[in-house]
C-alpha cells in the first residue's frame, strides 16, 4: 500500500472556484475538507468508551453502556444536532474512495468490538467479570478512535497502518 496523502473531497467536476467554495463549506462546517469527514462523528464511540470507563468503579453502568447501539456515519448524523448534518453526510459520500474504505474499515472494527462486549457482558453475571469485558474493551477501542481521527484529519496511511497492527 502506498504512502500518499488523502486527496480533497470533492465532486467529479469541481475546480477552480467551485472547488474553494466546497472547501470552504466544509471548513465552516467543521468538516475536513482534505478528507471530508468529521470528528463529530468519533462522539458516537467516544460516548461507548466513557460508559466502559465507568464500570470499574460503578458496575451497574454496565447497565447504562448495554443501551448504546451502533450507528453507521450517516444513521449518526441524521439523529444528530449536527448543524451541517446533510453537508457531512454527503461529503462522505463524495470522501476519497481509499480514505473512506480505511475509515470504515477502523469504524466497523470498533462496531464489533463494542457490539461483542455488549453481547458478552448480557451473559455473565458476575461484576468482576464485565468489569474485564469493561476494561478490555477500552484498551481496544481508545487507539482505534484515535486512528480515526488521524484519518478524519488527513493523517498519512502509514500511521493508520501502525496503529491497526499493534
Amino acid at each position: 500500500m502506498s504512502s500518499t496523502a488523502p486527496q480533497p473531497a470533492r465532486t467529479h467536476a469541481q475546480t477552480g472556484p467551485e472547488a474553494a467554495d466546497w472547501a470552504e463549506r466544509l471548513r465552516v462546517a467543521n468538516i475536513n475538507p482534505r478528507t471530508g469527514l468529521a470528528t463529530d462523528y468519533l462522539n458516537h464511540f467516544n460516548e461507548a468508551v466513557m460508559l466502559l470507563e465507568m464500570v470499574p468503579d460503578m458496575p451497574e453502568c454496565a447497565e447504562d453502556f448495554l443501551t448504546w447501539s451502533p450507528l453507521s456515519y450517516a444513521e449518526h448524523f441524521t439523529a444528530s444536532n449536527f448543524k451541517a448534518r446533510d453537508l457531512a453526510i454527503e461529503a462522505y459520500e463524495k470522501a476519497n474512495p481509499n480514505v473512506r474504505a480505511q475509515f470504515d474499515h477502523i469504524t466497523d472494527t470498533m462496531t464489533s468490538i463494542l457490539t461483542a462486549v455488549g453481547s458478552a457482558m448480557r451473559e455473565v453475571e458476575k461484576d468482576t467479570t464485565r468489569v474485564r469485558l469493561a476494561e478490555q474493551a477500552t484498551l481496544w477501542v481508545k487507539p482505534l478512535i484515535a486512528a480515526c481521527g488521524g484519518i478524519i484529519n488527513g493523517g498519512a496511511e502509514a500511521d493508520v497502518d501502525t496503529i491497526m497492527a499493534n
